[in-house]
């Protein structure tokens, strides 16, 4: 599947190295060091540098367009990808796509439309969407269609090991196969079966051995896409998806799993276990990564509750994508939080205060203000801080206070569009 086109960054060389970038664990529920020497860890996918980081981020299900929440998810790990950048290393990227799923065909369904006509057009929103916001592009870009022979495969080697069971024509994983099942959200049984009932999964079926054993392979249903397979014809399940893609093009042990909060369980619990049980001594992940919720108007921001806020209308509005931007920053991606109109009004006074900072022949010095945003964006992406001393920088050089660094501009100008992504 096609990305979108990335950004071009400007060279940092003649700043140095920025420091090595620390992220939170949910895990571990610590500060993790990324990333980890492949020395360490293992191997590494042909074509990948043993010393590249190495990301994975659950991608979109493309059955409506792009809200603040998406982008606030996307922003944060295009944060991480540019300070991995930024301390010298080459990054492998991998996001996938859920083109084909039970929420796409009920909104195909509803409003009348192909669903694969629905997946592409909104697919291609998301894209133009992410080029506006300046989003680095993953290498691979992979669709759930697309990686079904890696779904395939993977659920065959589960079922030579004895971890997958039949319940009338759809293919079960048995989940306590991985003795560390339990392990990415630290949940007890409980509080996972509640969780899994209300994000899509099944704990109530009839014929399963266990409430949690979480679908592989679903036979086909009248009227529903399918494919012919080894497995029979029907079609993937979610998790098993993302499992197959990071394992092919990432290996074992890549650096970071990402995604929102609301994915640490059913989904990336569950995508680690059916890799992990797939193979011994094998880890899926070394650290899982989780942004905030944004919320809107009182309630967590989602599709199923339509309080959307959506990049493409704001930018339709005429709405400039790097206030956009700059807005999502001044919360710390691990924050819950909600939008407001305030949100980008002060983004568009600091953008604006920026942008004529950098314009003056001369400025505040900068090797402080350089020093300050790699440091806090190496301290778990702490971009609430990294803005705030810009910020600084740019109302001293505006208010003409120690404005005797020529070129000062020009500087910042570099280090924001290459560390915050916003283009001045």
């Amino acid at each position: 599947m096609r990305a979108w086109t990335s950004p071009d960054l400007p060279s940092l060389d003649d700043l140095g190295p920025a420091p090595a970038v620390r992220i939170h664990d949910s895990a571990s529920r610590g500060l993790f060091t990324t990333p980890v020497p492949r020395s360490q860890v293992g191997g590494h996918p042909e074509g990948s540098s043993p010393d590249a980081a190495r990301m994975y981020v659950c991608g979109i299900t493309p059955y409506d367009a792009t809200h603040l929440g998406h982008a606030a998810t996307y922003v944060a790990f295009d944060l991480l990808n540019r300070a991995w950048r930024a301390a010298g290393h080459e990054v492998r990227y991998v996001q996938n796509v859920t083109d084909v799923d039970d929420p796409l065909l009920e909104r195909a369904a509803a409003t009348g439309t192909d669903w694969v006509e629905l997946a592409e057009r909104e697919t291609e929103l998301f894209r133009a969407d992410m080029t506006a916001l300046r989003v680095i592009a993953p290498d691979e870009y992979v669709g759930a269609v697309e990686s079904i022979p890696l779904v395939v495969e993977l659920v065959h080697q589960l079922r030579e090991r004895g971890f997958v069971y039949d319940v009338d024509g759809d293919l079960y994983f048995s989940v306590h196969a991985d003795p560390r099942f339990g392990s990415v959200s630290g949940y007890d049984e409980a509080r996972m079966t509640e969780l899994f009932g209300e994000r899509g999964g099944d704990p109530e079926r009839r014929g399963k051995k266990h409430p949690l054993d979480c679908l592989l392979w679903q036979a086909e249903r009248p009227g529903e896409p399918a494919w012919d397979s080894e497995l029979g014809r029907g079609r993937p399940g979610w998790h098993v998806e993302c499992s197959a893609i990071a394992l092919h093009h990432l290996g074992e042990a890549f650096d970071v799993q990402g995604g929102g909060s609301d994915l640490v369980f059913p989904h990336h619990e569950m995508s680690a276990a059916e890799a992990q049980a797939a193979f011994d001594g094998l880890t899926f992940a070394r650290a899982y990564v989780h942004a905030g919720m944004v919320g809107y108007e009182g309630e967590k921001m989602s599709k199923s509750k339509g309080n959307l806020v959506l990049v493409s209308r704001l930018r339709e509005d005429g709405v400039d994508p790097m206030a956009i931007r700059l807005a999502l920053l001044r919360h710390h991606y691990r924050s819950d939080w909600e939008w407001t109109d305030g949100d980008l009004t002060r983004a568009e006074t600091w953008l604006a205060d920026w942008r004529t900072a950098v314009t003056r022949p001369s400025g505040a010095a900068t090797a402080e203000v350089v020093r300050a945003v790699r440091a806090a964006l190496a301290d778990d992406l702490d971009a609430p801080r990294a803005t705030e001393a810009v910020r600084r920088w740019s109302v001293a050089t505006n208010e003409g206070a120690d404005t005797s660094e020529p070129g000062a501009g020009e500087v910042i100008r570099r280090l924001v569009d290459a560390s915050l992504g916003i283009a001045l």
